[in-house]
């Protein structure tokens, strides 16, 4: 299937993630002049956008249940509103403790119902099994795209006016999420598409056991912890290492946006050898090449060159995790609570991106150095590359029986 005759609801999908991820991925730009404004250490910030992450896990598997059920255009609008009243309180903020309703509570809500888990669970139903994983790395593109856009323009508006306008700013940007959401049409509010048969004979509670006493569906759970620490520890903490290394400003930004442009190619291209070859080896593999690329970075000397060419390689790899990762939830359960399990291992991520965040702080508060952390993510990279290997990817019996029938 080409790209080209994907069904409506992917591309608005991709129209959504592209604002919802791609702020999201602009906080760590925010976190030297937010925590200069309260005259708070680089913990304090940390931990928000940690709680941020670990409340977006939190809420991921309700927020799931409830799109699987009335399906995700409610969903995706709810969480609009919330993600940009969020960041107008942020930006109103005159007490620290604030930011932990608003940038960390609201924006984390609003998160869980605008990103993957919503917009993939939607498509899973329009899409066919032979292609999700395109199509699912074809959409998570889309957020990598937000962030190539959207960071520097938040670089740009730092740079013309003070941070709260800016925060302002992207909170209007919120109505754009609003206006893609309301032309969504779903299966399951479309009875009469041309969609791929979903097994509904199955309730949620026996979709659930199933999952939980499936020994590879906690594998999956493990590797994507390793995905969530990594993602959000970069994000976060990179442009305070790039800082403290002299660098200045535009250089952080850029090697992010560098992460956002190169993860476009590679969300996709991950999302295609997922479809050709064994899910659980291209998910190895990608996790070597993390291995890599992290350990160079923080062995060779970091300068402005390296930066950009590390925003790049580890762009590579950023979320290619993603298509595959759902993809293999997909292929062993099947669509039909797709929302609700993989919210249910996002969680894990969004765990994984809570100790990445906060724990990032934490050490350089302690150490007055990231190396240590660095070097542990370079482990975690290399443990997840092996946890892939004895997972069992065949779809579970009952799919076969279904689709036989």
């Amino acid at each position: 299937m080409s790209i080209f005759r994907f069904p409506l609801l992917v591309w608005l999908g991709i129209g959504i993630l592209i604002f919802s991820l791609g702020i999201r991925q602009s906080f760590g730009i925010f976190m030297m002049p937010i925590s200069d404004t309260f005259g708070t250490g680089r913990e304090f910030f940390s931990f928000a956008i940690a709680l941020q992450n670990l409340l977006f896990g939190f809420f991921q598997p309700f927020i799931g249940m409830a799109s699987d059920r009335f399906g995700s255009k409610k969903i995706i609008i709810g969480g609009a509103i919330a993600y940009g009243l969020g960041l107008y309180l942020t930006s109103i903020a005159t007490e620290p403790s604030m930011l932990y309703l608003s940038i960390g509570a609201l924006i984390g809500l609003g998160l869980s119902a605008t990103s993957y888990v919503i917009i993939l669970g939607s498509i899973a139903r329009v899409v066919p099994a032979e292609h999700t994983a395109k199509a699912f790395g074809l959409t998570t593109s889309a957020g990598s795209f937000g962030m190539f856009a959207v960071i520097p323009g938040a670089q740009a508006l730092l740079n013309q006016f003070d941070w709260q306008t800016a925060m302002q700013i992207f909170a209007l940007l919120c109505c754009m999420m609003i206006a893609f959401a309301a032309f969504m049409k779903t299966a399951n509010e479309d009875s009469s598409s041309n969609t791929p048969a979903v097994d509904d004979s199955q309730t949620l509670a026996e979709a659930l056991k199933e999952a939980f006493q499936n020994k590879s569906y906690w594998l999956i759970h493990l590797g994507f912890f390793v995905c969530g620490f990594h993602v959000m520890f970069i994000a976060t903490h990179l442009p305070s290492y790039l800082a403290d290394k002299g660098l200045p400003a535009q250089t952080a930004a850029m090697a992010l946006a560098y992460v956002g442009i190169f993860n476009i190619f590679g969300s996709y291209f991950w999302g295609i050898m997922g479809d050709r070859f064994d899910k659980r080896y291209v998910m190895t593999s990608l996790y070597l090449v993390r291995t890599v690329v992290i350990a160079a970075f923080v062995t060779l000397p970091v300068t402005e060159n390296t930066a950009v060419i590390f925003g790049g390689a580890i762009g590579f790899c950023w979320l290619g995790t993603v298509p595959l990762t759902s993809g293999l939830v997909r292929q062993i359960f099947g669509a039909r609570y797709l929302s609700t399990l993989y919210g249910l291992v996002f969680f894990t991520h969004q765990v994984g991106s809570f100790l990445g965040a906060w724990v990032g702080g934490r050490i350089y508060d302690y150490y007055h150095s990231y190396t240590p952390i660095w070097w542990l993510t370079v482990v975690m990279a290399f443990i997840a590359a092996l946890v892939h290997l004895p997972i069992n990817d065949k779809p579970l019996p009952r799919l076969l029986a279904h689709h036989a029938s």
